[in-house]
C-alpha cells in the first residue's frame, strides 16, 4: 500500500471522534461524490435487460412525515401542509409505476422491502390500504423474504396492524429509543413508556414473525441507570430482535442548533461514554440469550430472525429507493432522489423520475462498498470476496487491517476479518481508512 494510503490510514485511526457531524456510514463512495452527471449511465442502465443472473432486488419506500420533528432527527421529514400526504403518495405509486416498466426492472420480484421514514405509521387507513394496493399493482412481494414497516408507539392501532399484515409485512420496527418519560421528553420524543407498552401489546396480538424495537444510547439526559433500565425493560419483552445505536449530531440536527446556542440542559454523552454504554449493553444482551449479529443489533434466533434488508444490500443486492431523498443501489450505480419536498412533486407532476444526483462505480468501488459495509456486520468472508471479485482482501486491505489488530479492533485469519467488540461499537469511525484514497478526506454529504 503506498505510503500516502498509508498516512491517510492512521490519520482516520488516530483522529478523535467528532461531537458533532455525520458519524453512521450508510454507503459508499460518501454522498458528496454523486453528481447530476451520474444521471446518464443511471439512465443506460435502466434501459437495458439485466445481463445474466440478476442479484436479489429490493425496495426501500420513504414516508417523509411525522407529528413533530424530533431533536436528535437528521432525517427528511414534513408535517401534512395543504394536503400534501395524498399527492406524495401518489406520487411515489407513480415513480415506482415508471420504474417497473424499465428492461432493467420489468418483471423483477422483490426479494425484500422497507418502509421508513420519516413516521410510515401516522399515515392512516385509508392511506395506508391505498399505498399498499398501488404499490402491489406495480411490484411483486408475494414471495419476499422480509417486509418491514417501521411504526412510531404512538400512532398505531390495531387496525393498521391487521392491514399491515394482510399486505404482507413480516417485520415490524418501532423506535423507542428509551424506556424513560423524562429522556424521552428532553428529546423531543411525541410519545412516553405506556404509549410503547400500549403499542407493543397491540403487535404481539396481531402477530408478526419479527418485531424489532429500537433504542438510542447517549441521548440528552441519559443516565447510566435510564438508558439500562431501559435496555432490561426492553429485553423483558422479549423482541425477536433490539437494535441499538448511538446518537450522532448531524448539522442540521434540532439538537446542534441547541448545542450552538448553548443550551443550558443540551449535554449529551461523549463517544468513549456511548462506546462503554452500548458495549455493555452488547454484553448483557448475550447474558439473555440474545446474539449480537451486527454493530448495533441482536437477536434472539440468529437462524431465524435475520434482519436481510441489511445482509442483501451489504453483499450487493439491487436497492431501489422510492420517495424524496430516497437513494438507490442498481446495478453498481448509486443514486438519490431530489432531496425536497417541493422540487420531488414538481418531478412527479410533470411525469419525470425525480432523480437528482448519482455515482456509478468501477470494479474496486463495488468491492470497497461490500467490503465497508460487511465490516458493519463484524465479518468479512476471504472466500466470498475472492470469488466475486478476485481481489484478496487481507492483501488489499493489508494495512489498515494491520493498524486496526495492533489497536484491538479487527483480528484475521486465513478465513477472513472478525471486528472484535471493541470495534464494533466504533466501526462506523473506523470504516474511512478502508476507502480508495480519494474518498478518504471528502464531506460525507
Amino acid at each position: 500500500m503506498p505510503a500516502e494510503t498509508i498516512r491517510q490510514c492512521t490519520t482516520v485511526f488516530d483522529r478523535p471522534e467528532p461531537d458533532v457531524g455525520n458519524y453512521f456510514v450508510s454507503t459508499y463512495p460518501p454522498f458528496s461524490c454523486w453528481t447530476p452527471e451520474g444521471e446518464a449511465p443511471f439512465r443506460r442502465w435502466l434501459g437495458q435487460p439485466p445481463a445474466g443472473l440478476a442479484p436479489p432486488l429490493g425496495l426501500y419506500v420513504h414516508i417523509p412525515f411525522c407529528v413533530e420533528r424530533c431533536h436528535y432527527c437528521y432525517y427528511l421529514s414534513h408535517e401534512d401542509r395543504f394536503g400534501e400526504v395524498d399527492t406524495y403518495l401518489e406520487g411515489m405509486i407513480g415513480e415506482l409505476s415508471l420504474y417497473s416498466r424499465t428492461p432493467a426492472l420489468d418483471g423483477r420480484p422483490l426479494d425484500f422491502v422497507y418502509f421508513g421514514g420519516g413516521t410510515p405509521s401516522i399515515l392512516s387507513m385509508t392511506r395506508l390500504r391505498s399505498l399498499m394496493e398501488g404499490l402491489q399493482r406495480h411490484s411483486d412481494w408475494a414471495r419476499a423474504r422480509e417486509v418491514t414497516f417501521e411504526c412510531a408507539p404512538r400512532s398505531v392501532t390495531e387496525d393498521k396492524l391487521r392491514l399491515l399484515r394482510d399486505s404482507g409485512v413480516t417485520r415490524i420496527s418501532v423506535g423507542i429509543q428509551q424506556m424513560d418519560d423524562r429522556v424521552l421528553e428532553a428529546n423531543g420524543r411525541v410519545h412516553l413508556v405506556a404509549d410503547v407498552e400500549r403499542a407493543y401489546a397491540m403487535i404481539r396480538r396481531v402477530g408478526f414473525e419479527v418485531v424489532n424495537l429500537d433504542l438510542i444510547v447517549g441521548l440528552v439526559g441519559e443516565t447510566e441507570e435510564s438508558f439500562f433500565g431501559s435496555l432490561d425493560r426492553v429485553i423483558g419483552l422479549q423482541p425477536e430482535s433490539i437494535t441499538t445505536y448511538q446518537l450522532e449530531i448531524p448539522l442540521n440536527t434540532p439538537l446542534y442548533h441547541a448545542m450552538e446556542a448553548g443550551g443550558a440542559d443540551v449535554h449529551p454523552a461523549s463517544w468513549d461514554v456511548k462506546h462503554a454504554r452500548l458495549q455493555a449493553a452488547m454484553s448483557r444482551l448475550e447474558a439473555a440469550g440474545y446474539s449480537v449479529r451486527s454493530a448495533y443489533t441482536a437477536v434472539r434466533d440468529p437462524d431465524r430472525h435475520r434482519f436481510h434488508y441489511q445482509d442483501a444490500q451489504y453483499g450487493g443486492a439491487d436497492l431501489l429507493g422510492i420517495g424524496t431523498s430516497a437513494f438507490s443501489h442498481l446495478g453498481g450505480i448509486n443514486q438519490q432522489n431530489l432531496a425536497s419536498l417541493r422540487t420531488y412533486l414538481e418531478a412527479r407532476a410533470r411525469g419525470d423520475l425525480p432523480l437528482w444526483r448519482a455515482y456509478a462505480l468501477d470494479d474496486t468501488e463495488r468491492m470497497v462498498r461490500e467490503f465497508v459495509l460487511q465490516l458493519k456486520i463484524g465479518s468479512v468472508s476471504s472466500a466470498a470476496f475472492r470469488t466475486k471479485f478476485g481481489v484478496e482482501i487481507l492483501d488489499f486491505f493489508a494495512e489498515p487491517l494491520a493498524l486496526g489488530h495492533r489497536s484491538g479492533w479487527f483480528e484475521t485469519s486465513a478465513d477472513g476479518v472478525v471486528v472484535t467488540r471493541e470495534g464494533l461499537v466504533r466501526i462506523d469511525r473506523l470504516l474511512p481508512a478502508f476507502y480508495l484514497p480519494e474518498h478518504q478526506a471528502v464531506r460525507y454529504s
